[in-house]
């Protein structure tokens, strides 16, 4: 890293256990010291046992041995332990970052930033306390055979090295010829998933038209392609580790071919048990780098997490929290707003400006594909305005903390979105819930009855999305979700689009009591029944307001098909 360079989030959360992994390093050097404990032993028993006949000797190094192996695994479990302790750390550190990270992208429409970059991160975890990274960590460390063979022979030590050369070399290969195919079956396999899951999102649609066959054509072409990767990265991966344990197993042998022939010649002061010792050595120094090379697959997978994971953190900037503010009062300012979906390079609104006093309720309405919608995520600071501020009691509202400005402000989007859980949670907004308020919401838009004929009333389980809801009962809940509590600002797209004319009338009493509390409302809608409860209308055309006034004087100009402003004064043509 350069000096004054800034760590990226997932450095920075792998730093943080940096005293965990000198532990675990400290562990695994004794851990394989204590590998080479068997050879010793068997040293041992052949030089000192079969000579003397000695039982007492044999019982001795047995007991030592075994005393050996119980600390050898008591060493791996521990630093087992501590690797599985780092890894929930680590998760612990940066799954928040993580998750809103996501939600934010997702908000601006970032590519890339779905429920995928959640498994990456369990990925990343878990390879954390995976028996790869201990055979990475192990290869440098097995290293230390090299200095006894060393000690035993010189040129056994020399035949060693090369060994180890050859291994090295495999595993650069394996990388090379894999790292592309694995790449691409990982990109395929995650195209393959969305699709699938954006697909069943949608399977009323693809059953009720007969789309199945050509939805499934679509995921199997990403599928396919997804196993044929696999299959080349295996191919190539599988015939090096079957060539890597060749040369583990090949050097053991010829470690000993070499070794006796060195007695032979004379060339060997130490004994055979040093030539058995030397060879088994030579074997185990190659047998970190041929767990690491077949499991690379895990490693390369665990890399491409962290790199996904690592550019969408360093690209995604979270919005600071900014300081504290007061509950707002609802005074609504808009001034000069161009904006487009995050993303789009094209303006849907060009220079909205307008303002709404506290307590009024304003209907928002125009031609489809008029920047209605897209003028309502403004308004509840969920889009960015390209140039402009939307202002609520001066403050712009996009940088404006959400989980302090939350309670205050309702928002019901064109799509209602429910989420798995009871309805009662849903009405309370997942935050901790109050039965009476909960139960208010629920009698101002008329759902209350439905919701006590139901077996577990308030605590019926709505499944993903509200599945098992009608769309008029989801738009319902959503409706009382937005006014939970009497938030002082409200925006509801379309909030009738699903009601019947009893939800219609239910609506209508749901404004007034709410513009009687002080509520400064947004009400989107393409249906007159709404309207009687709106004090201001404001007309939208192609992204800019042509009119914009008391209600009755807008839909007077609108029937004399006047499309002028009325008390908002338009920007001049340039």
């Amino acid at each position: 890293m350069k000096p004054g360079e800034k760590l990226s989030a997932l450095r920075e959360a792998l730093l943080q256990q940096k005293p965990a992994f000198h532990k675990v390093i400290f562990f695994s050097f004794f851990i394989n010291l204590l590998v080479m404990a068997p050879t010793v032993y068997m040293l041992q028993v052949y030089d000192r046992v079969v000579n003397s006949r000695s039982l007492t000797t044999l019982g001795m190094l047995t007991l030592l041995i075994v005393v050996l192996y119980v600390v050898m695994e008591a060493l791996e479990w521990v630093r087992n332990g501590i690797l599985h302790q780092i890894a929930l750390k680590f998760d612990a550190h940066i799954n928040e970052r993580v998750f809103n990270t996501v939600f934010e992208a997702n908000l601006r429409r970032i590519p890339g930033a779905t429920a995928q970059v959640l498994q990456d991160l369990r990925t990343v975890r878990d390879f954390i306390s995976s028996h790869a990274l201990t055979a990475i960590i192990d290869v440098p460390l097995s290293m230390l055979y090299i200095f006894a063979i060393f000690y035993i022979n010189p040129e056994m030590g020399w035949m060693s090295i090369v060994g180890a050369l050859i291994q090295v070399g495999l595993a650069w290969l394996t990388e090379r010829d894999t790292q592309a195919p694995l790449a691409a079956a990982n990109r395929s396999a995650i195209a393959a998933q969305n699709y699938a899951a954006n697909s069943l999102r949608n399977a009323q649609v693809i059953e009720a038209m007969g789309m199945q066959g050509g939805i499934h054509k679509r995921w199997l072409k990403r599928q396919n392609e997804t196993l044929r990767q696999q299959a080349l990265a295996s191919d190539k991966a599988g015939a090096y580790s079957a060539l890597s344990k060749f040369v583990q197993q090949s050097q053991s042998s010829l470690l000993l071919g070499a070794g006796c022939w060195f007695i032979i010649a004379g060339l060997f002061p130490h004994g055979g048990g040093m030539v058995i010792v030397a060879s088994t050595l030579g074997g185990k120094l190659l047998s970190p780098i041929v767990q690491v090379i077949g499991s690379w697959k895990q490693v390369v997978a665990a890399r491409e997490a962290y790199a996904r994971l690592n550019t969408l953190l360093n690209n995604v900037a979270l919005r600071e929290p900014g300081m504290p503010l007061p509950a707002p009062k609802g005074q609504l300012s808009v001034e000069g707003v161009v904006a487009g979906a995050p993303g789009a390079p094209a303006a849907i609104l060009r220079g909205v400006t307008f303002g709404v006093a506290p307590g009024t309720v304003v209907g928002l309405i125009g031609p489809s594909a008029s920047g209605k919608s897209t003028l309502a995520r403004l308004l509840v600071g969920v889009w960015p305005a390209a140039s402009g501020k939307v202002r609520l009691d001066g403050v712009d509202i996009y940088p404006w903390s959400k989980a302090e400005l939350g309670p205050h402000l309702g928002y019901l989007p064109q799509e209602v979105e429910l989420f798995d859980g009871a309805l009662a949670e849903n009405i309370a907004r997942f935050g901790e819930v109050d039965m009476a308020k909960v139960e208010a919401a629920a009698r101002a838009v008329g759902i209350h009855d439905m919701i006590m004929s139901l077996p577990d009333g308030y605590q019926t389980n709505i499944g993903d999305d509200g599945c098992r809801l009608s769309g008029g009962q989801r738009q319902r809940i959503g409706l009382a979700r937005a006014i939970y509590d009497n938030p002082r600002f409200i925006v509801l797209d379309e909030p009738n689009s699903s009601l019947d004319e009893a939800g219609e009338r239910s609506l209508v009493q749901m404004l007034l009591s709410l513009k009687a509390q002080g509520s400064t409302i947004i009400v989107v809608t393409h249906r007159t029944s709404v309207l009687v409860a709106v004090d201001n209308l404001l007309l939208l055309t192609d992204g800019q307001v042509k009119a914009y006034g008391p209600r009755d004087e807008v839909l007077a100009a609108l029937q004399r098909g006047a499309q002028q402003a009325v008390a908002a004064p338009q920007p001049a043509a340039a």
